[in-house]
């Protein structure tokens, strides 16, 4: 198991990256997620956004990974699970896969909140615990995921404008 997490400070109001946040797939900065569908998206009674997603993804994972995992299989579906709270200004979304989980297991949750100090900033806190079942180097395979969802943290970053 490998626990990995990071936290990026973005430039704009919480407002502003919340609404990027939402309508950040499919994007040419990480084209891994090649389908976004909305399953269910509803408000509560304390005027919360609730939202429902199944994404589809393409990790073209390279042949000795796919190797390692005795695999040919590369399209995977993440079920996201997403609260919009206007009121708290909080945003929390988790996602975990739900196709090749008897190999991977991928649960991650992010959190954007205004900035303590400074309600014009936002903070992104990003984690994610990364399971390689029953193959061998599984230390290996964890570590090379969470080098390249720290990539695509990266990336995912300098989409969130509000253009």
């Amino acid at each position: 198991m490998k626990i990995w997490s990071t936290e990026h400070v973005f430039s704009y109001p919480w407002e502003t990256v919340i609404k990027a946040a939402m309508r950040k797939y499919p994007n040419p900065m990480n084209p891994n997620v090649v389908g976004v569908d909305v399953l269910d998206r509803n408000l509560d009674a304390e005027g919360r956004l609730h939202s429902h997603r199944l994404l589809s993804t393409e990790w073209g994972l390279p042949g000795i990974v796919r190797a390692i995992l005795g695999t040919t299989h590369t399209q995977t579906y993440v079920k996201e699970h997403s609260i919009v709270a206007p009121k708290e200004k909080k945003m929390e979304l988790c996602s975990t896969n739900i196709t090749l989980t008897n190999l991977i297991s991928v649960d991650e949750r992010l959190v954007y909140r205004p900035h303590p100090d400074n309600p014009e900033v936002t903070v992104l806190t990003q984690e994610a615990i990364i399971t390689v079942k029953g193959v061998s180097l599984s230390s290996y395979l964890e570590g090379m995921m969470a080098r390249r969802m720290s990539a695509n943290a990266r990336k995912d970053s300098h989409v969130y404008r509000d253009d």
